[in-house]
C-alpha cells in the first residue's frame, strides 16, 4: 500500500519521524507492506498537482507542521481525501487544516483560518490553546505531553481502543479548536466530535459518512510503539488496506 504523508518534512522535526515509525509499527502488526511518500504542500497547489501527487495512493496522513509551506497545497490534500473518499488520519496541524477545509468548501467561509496564519479572517476557527497544559517543559508548547482524552461512545474511534477509559495522549502545539464553531460543522458538515478534553473542549472527530476520516489534536504517533502500535494508526492502515483490497 502506498501512504501519502501530507506536509513538508523535517527531518529535525520528531514528530515526522514518529509518523513513518508508527506506520511501520502497524503495518508490521496487520502484516501488510507499506510504501511512504512525503509529499510537500507545494506540490499541491493546483488541481493537476494533486491528482498528479496523490494518484495511487491508499490513504493520506495531514502530518503536523504548521504553518506549512503552501496552506492551500496542504487545503488541496485534505479535500482530495475528502471527496476522493480516500481514508485519512490527520494529526495536529493535520486536524486543525481538515477543519479549516470543512469551514472553507462545506460550510461556505471562504476566510475561515487559524490564529498562527495571522491573517484578517472573520472567521478563525483555530485560535491559540486557552489553557497550556501545567506540565509542559520550559519552552515547549501551550501543549506539549501527555493529557487525559475522553473518547466519546458511539463513535469510531471508541471502537479502535480496546480500552477507551482513562486515555492519556501525547501533545505538542499552540493551537485548538474554536469552540464557537462546532454546531455548525456538526450540523452542516456532518462533524462528529469523537473525543474531548478535560473540560469538554474537541480533541478528535470523525466523518461518519467517509470510509475512514479521523483528525486528532493530540499526537497518536508519539506514543506508538513497536510492541505497542497505536491503535488509531491501526485503524487507519487497515482502512488503507481495505480500499486497496
Amino acid at each position: 500500500m502506498r501512504i501519502a504523508l501530507l506536509g513538508d518534512f523535517d527531518r529535525a522535526t520528531l514528530s515526522h519521524w514518529a509518523t513513518e515509525a508508527a506506520l511501520y509499527h502497524a503495518a508490521a502488526r496487520l502484516g501488510v507492506p507499506v510504501e511512504l511518500r512525503w509529499i510537500p504542500t507545494p506540490a499541491l497547489g493546483t488541481a493537476g498537482g494533486v491528482s498528479d501527487a496523490l494518484a495511487g495512493c491508499d490513504g493520506i496522513w495531514g502530518v503536523p507542521g504548521g504553518p506549512y509551506d503552501s496552506a492551500t497545497g496542504m487545503l488541496n490534500g485534505i479535500a482530495h481525501a475528502r471527496r476522493a473518499r480516500v481514508p485519512y488520519l490527520g494529526t495536529c496541524a493535520g486536524f486543525q487544516y481538515a477543519l479549516i477545509e470543512l469551514s472553507r468548501n462545506v460550510l461556505g467561509l471562504a476566510d475561515a483560518d487559524t490564529a498562527e496564519n495571522a491573517s484578517s479572517s472573520a472567521n478563525v476557527v483555530i485560535t491559540p490553546v486557552a489553557c497550556p497544559l501545567p506540565g509542559r517543559p520550559r519552552g515547549g508548547p501551550a501543549m506539549s505531553g501527555a493529557d487525559a482524552v475522553r473518547v466519546v461512545a458511539g463513535t469510531r474511534l471508541a471502537g479502535l481502543y480496546p480500552d477507551a477509559a482513562n486515555l492519556s495522549e501525547e501533545y505538542f502545539c499552540n493551537y485548538e479548536t474554536n469552540g464557537a464553531f462546532i454546531p455548525r460543522w456538526e450540523a452542516e458538515a456532518g462533524l462528529r466530535v469523537a473525543a474531548r478534553g478535560g473540560d469538554g473542549e474537541m480533541r478528535a472527530f470523525e466523518l461518519p459518512d467517509h470510509p475512514f476520516f479521523v483528525a486528532t489534536l493530540f499526537q497518536p504517533q508519539r506514543s506508538s510503539r513497536s510492541e505497542r502500535p497505536h491503535p488509531i494508526v491501526l485503524g487507519f492502515l487497515g482502512a488503507c488496506a481495505r480500499g486497496a483490497a
